[in-house]
């Protein structure tokens, strides 16, 4: 279960989603070793591409850095535990 409690960093989700959010990422943490990034952040996108259908992105690691564009109201970037998490729905892009 959740042992330590997730700060969030900036969002524009729902509560209900970012709810949902912290809830996955502690549950691949339940699942997952804290320092397998790769299986937390695939457990994280496969839950939400269930949930919320597809096209989501999930980033989780101690030190990164990204730019990307996303659809309004679904980013979210917070800690939890030692690790962050980045997560967001890529926005649809058409070139002019």
């Amino acid at each position: 279960m959740l042992e330590g409690k997730a700060l969030i960093e900036d969002t524009d989700m729902p509560v209900k989603m970012q709810m949902q959010a912290m809830a996955f990422a502690s549950q691949a943490l339940d699942i997952y070793d804290v320092f397998d990034c790769r299986s937390l952040a695939a457990h994280i996108k496969k839950e939400f591409d269930k949930k919320y259908g597809c096209g989501w992105q999930c980033v989780v690691g101690s030190n990164f850095g990204c730019f990307f564009t996303h659809s309004k109201g679904t980013f979210i970037y917070f800690t939890l535990e030692t690790l962050n998490f980045l997560i967001f729905k890529g926005a649809s892009y058409s070139s002019p």
